[in-house]
Parts: structure tokens; sequence; C-alpha cells
């Protein structure tokens, strides 16, 4: 049986302290494309930019600014996620193909959970704080 360690040491990321910089690059690079190439990606930015200081004044504890908070980096993850998915299966091929639609469909759908937990969400601490 071959010795995996030192495959482990030959990984293109390095590792250690040096892997999470290069992380960390990686994620940034991650978030210029994004922003650069994705035009849902920039809305739902711009909505989160907008919703973020509302949620710390509509919020009437903690839970619920974290929850309202989470709901709008979840939207954002969502959008990354379908992005990948999307460039990978544009790389593939631009033609029509059964699988990578399901797949590009999926991603969608995704996002529309995130967005349908953020409209639940929001919507309970409004319809909560503002209730008699």
């Amino acid at each position: 049986m071959p010795n995996n360690s030192s495959n482990f040491s030959k990984k293109p990321n390095g590792t250690g302290v040096h892997r999470i910089f290069k992380a960390a690059y990686c994620s940034y690079k991650g978030f210029k494309a994004a922003y650069e190439h994705e035009a849902a990606y920039r809305q739902e930015l711009l909505m989160c930019i907008i919703l973020a200081p509302i949620s710390f004044i509509i919020a009437n504890s903690s839970t619920q600014l974290m929850v309202l908070l989470m709901t709008l980096a979840f939207v954002l993850f969502a959008e990354i996620i379908n992005s990948a998915i999307e460039a990978l299966a544009d790389k593939i091929t631009t033609e029509h193909d059964e699988l990578i639609g399901r797949a590009k469909d999926l991603g969608s759908a995704g996002v529309f959970i995130a967005f349908g937990l953020l409209v639940f969400c929001w919507t309970y601490v409004i319809f909560e704080r503002f209730s008699a």
C-alpha cells in the first residue's frame, strides 16, 4: 500500500498557514467573479446592503437579528453556488442537454428556496414587530 503522506504534502494549495491564505485568496477571487460576471449576484448584494441595516431596526431580539442576517447571507451563498453550477455547465456545453438543464434548474431552485426562507423569516419578524 503506497504512503499517502507524500501525496498530501504535494497539494497545489500547500499546507498549514499558506493553505489558509491561499484559500482566502481563492474566496476573494470567487466573490470578485460573482460581482463582475453575475447580474443576479449584484442585485442580491444590493438587496443585502439595503436590508442588513434595516434588520437592526426591526429585530426584537438578538436571535431575530441573527436569523434575518443569516437569511441574507444564505441568499448570497445560494446564488454563488448556482453561478458555479452554471459556469461549469456552460464550460461543458452551451448546446441543449437535458442533464445540464436539470443541474441548472436545481441550482435555480436552491436560490428560490433561499429567497422563500428570507421572505418567510422577514415577514414573520416584521409582523411580530408591528402587530399589537
